[in-house]
């Protein structure tokens, strides 16, 4: 069982921007074009949809929606423009990813709505008599801003506490074992771990409620890739500002020292404001030499000191030899 110890074998900041050998979307002209700008024209296109659409498609069943949709075309272009053949997702790995994507959207959101962040920030609001709705009156991209670099902060330093406290690492551990990227593989995990990393101080603002859900949906166009088995011709302000497949493949790199940088979900300029980014790749994904856990292990993972110990203490003492 691994656990955190050590700064690791990488050197935050020693490779580079845009140095390392990052090969090149491969094709015609027309196929080079769109793996280079896709990236931007969606970010920029989820932009415009919260920032202009009208009330009635500006809700969270529209934002479910095209989530949705967008996964669906992301895994579409994995086949296009393939990273690594050996990340090709299988009917095995899909049939397994469904079923974390199903746990997220009930048993993970339910928790969240009743117990999580959102609902504490709530009693502590009520209880201390605490109003924000001043933070309504502001630029609506600067509360999208807000909203979303404040999350992502968090996530931060949750996600680099788990890499770096033991009781911690045992809920996040599981996302590690994961033997390739695609698409889906942000939803794969134990649930108390994707409970966790979705903690967030953000409500304490009294945003619009569109403001949350334009937060969600241009993270949405930021964060999907970090994950997939798609080869675009990065931009390199891109690199610079946001966490890609690059910086995300080498968090999950074989090496369990190396995992220990890139830890923020959305702006990687986070890991460069404290000096945890590492500008490199890797294709080789997971620990303990790739092996895949289980869904059952991943489940009881974080409680496997807990049942070792009562194994232990339910084992029949030692007979002294005679």
């Amino acid at each position: 069982m691994n656990a955190p110890s050590g700064i690791g074998t990488r050197r935050a900041g020693a490779q580079r921007l845009g140095t390392w050998d990052r090969p090149k979307v491969q094709g015609g002209p027309v196929k080079q074009f769109i793996f280079t700008w896709f990236q931007p024209v969606v970010l920029a296109a989820m932009i415009a949809f919260w920032t202009f659409a009208p009330d009635r498609y500006a809700t969270p069943a529209v934002g479910i929606g095209i989530g949705i949709a967008f996964k669906v075309v992301c895994l579409g272009l994995e086949w296009v423009s393939q990273r690594h053949a050996s990340w090709r997702l299988t009917w095995k790995e899909l049939t397994t990813d469904l079923f974390y994507v199903a746990v997220s959207y009930t048993l993970v959101k339910y928790a969240a709505k009743h117990i999580g962040s959102d609902a504490a920030v709530d009693a502590i609001k009520h209880y201390w008599n605490i109003h924000t709705a001043w933070a309504g009156h502001w630029p609506f991209l600067l509360q999208v801003f807000v909203t979303m670099f404040v999350f992502d902060f968090g996530q931060y330093w949750m996600h680099r506490a788990m890499h770096n406290w033991y009781p911690l690492w045992l809920t996040h551990a599981p996302h590690h074992y994961i033997t390739q990227l695609n698409v889906l593989k942000g939803a794969i995990g134990n649930p108390i771990e994707i409970f966790l990393i979705g903690l967030g101080i953000g409500g304490f603002l009294d945003f619009l409620p569109r403001a949350a859900l334009a937060a969600g949906g241009i993270g949405l166009a930021i964060d999907i890739y970090n994950h997939a088995n798609i080869r675009f011709n990065t931009p390199r302000w891109w690199l610079y500002l946001f966490n890609t497949v690059e910086h995300h493949s080498l968090h999950h790199c074989q090496d369990y020292a190396s995992t220990r940088c890139n830890y923020a979900n959305t702006f990687i300029v986070i890991d460069r404001m404290f000096g945890t980014c590492v500008d490199d790749e890797a294709e080789l994904v997971g620990q303990e030499g790739g092996r895949r856990m289980s869904i059952r292990e991943q489940m009881l993972y974080p409680f496997l000191p807990v049942i070792d110990r009562v194994r232990t203490w339910r084992s029949p003492a030692a007979v002294p030899a005679e």
